[in-house]
């Protein structure tokens, strides 16, 4: 009896302590950079920077998403992925701290450091998932979605009232989320050693075809763009275009609030609804046909802006975690899952970058927020497109 369970608890505690380590990271994947924007006034007036130059301070994490993506799955293969994730914790730990030093140019090193680190366990944690749960990739992916984005709905609501507690000031009050990393990298100490005793690491000689050559890579890369455009055009200008409709301050922040609580709700649910059909085709399209309706009616009838709200988060919540498993899903490998993470969020990134900038441009050349909607209701026609290709039941085909 005592030989037929050992291996079956044995296999609970790992799954359990797997779990407990996608949660883990998944804590920490925004609320390390979305709290810089509610302190942005106090920390320019402060280090006495432009406004100009805070808009680089909040863009820079997104700049390093962009770039350093495409790293992470050499350096998992390099020195294993586990210990990538641990190292990848550590320097989001030492850019939250050292941000908030008060030394010339540590804000900007910081947050630079912040974005990098962000940017590799955005990559790998998707491979992590595929190694851990291959039968629950969307699920799992649901789950970690949904805490990250409690915990960033949280450090938005807290970080300025910490702020204002006491003599820390926003150098507190930022500092404080690298608790939150320090405790995954404290929880997840054990299970590193595990891992690393069991075996040997993933090395580059593991063969499987590279995304950048598939045009499934590219179309999920499309996919992951595209969604991520769609969300932070919202995150950079839902509150502006209310107020021109007459929509008080405090209300966009509410609506603001709810966009992310409803977001929050859509992608736990997304992930249950993947996990019960033999595709992904419906919850991706389903998703895209959301933002659609959202950014249409938006031009369409704004003074209808809280349905049109409602639908948005429910879209941006639901194509973030078909976007997030399908690196796992269309993956023969979580080494090839790792890779296709990487390359996804480095263009998907890049465009997410662009995308609000392009957005106020059209809305400057014109003073009217109708073009620039209409042009991202076109782009989500596109995405439903794109949605039917990649929620097909296939994975990238080995190299020949």
């Amino acid at each position: 009896m005592l030989t037929d369970a050992s291996p079956a608890t044995a296999r609970r505690a790992r799954l359990g302590l797997g779990f407990l380590g996608v949660l883990l990271i998944g804590v920490n994947l925004r609320v390390g950079f979305v709290t810089v924007g509610p302190l942005l006034e106090e920390i320019s007036r402060d280090l006495g920077i432009s406004a100009g130059q805070a808009g680089l301070l909040t863009g820079l994490p997104l700049a390093m998403f962009a770039l350093f993506s495409p790293v992470a799955p050499a350096v998992a293969a390099r020195t294993g992925l586990d210990r990538a994730l641990w190292l990848s914790l550590l320097l989001l730990a030492a850019g939250i701290v050292g941000r908030s030093a008060p030394v010339p140019g540590a804000v900007w090193l910081g947050t630079a450091l912040v974005g990098i680190g962000i940017a590799f366990l955005n990559v790998l944690l998707p491979s992590l998932v595929k190694r851990e749960f291959p039968q629950r990739v969307s699920q799992v992916t649901g789950l970690y979605t949904s805490v990250q984005g409690a915990v960033a709905a949280a450090g938005s609501a807290l970080v300025v009232p910490i702020a204002h507690a006491g003599a820390g000031g926003w150098r507190l009050a930022l500092a404080v989320w690298a608790v939150l990393a320090v405790l995954a990298l404290v929880l997840l100490l054990p299970w590193l050693r595990q891992r690393t005793a069991a075996g040997p690491h993933e090395t580059a000689a593991d063969r499987f075809r590279s995304p950048w050559r598939s045009a499934l890579g590219w179309q999920v890369t499309l996919f992951m763009g595209l969604q991520s455009v769609a969300f932070y055009v919202y995150m950079a200008w839902l509150p502006s275009i209310e107020r021109s409709h007459g929509v008080s301050a405090t209300t966009a922040g509410t609506h603001m609030a709810l966009f992310l609580l409803v977001g929050m709700a859509a992608s736990l649910s997304s992930g249950a609804l993947m996990h019960r059909f033999g595709d992904q085709r419906a919850v991706a399209f389903g998703g895209a046909a959301l933002a659609l309706a959202s950014y249409a009616g938006l031009a369409a009838a704004p003074a209808l802006v809280l349905l049109w709200v409602v639908l948005g988060a429910a879209g941006c919540g639901s194509l973030i975690v078909v976007a997030l498993s399908l690196f796992s899903l269309r993956s023969s490998s979580h080494q090839q899952a790792a890779a296709l993470s990487g390359m996804a969020q480095s263009v998907g990134y890049g465009l997410a970058a662009v995308g609000p900038a392009v957005f106020g441009v059209l809305y400057d050349a014109g003073g009217r927020w109708e073009p620039p909607l209409l042009i991202m209701a076109g782009l989500m026609v596109v995405l439903c497109g794109v949605a039917l290709l990649v929620g097909r039941d296939r994975v990238i085909p080995p190299p020949a």
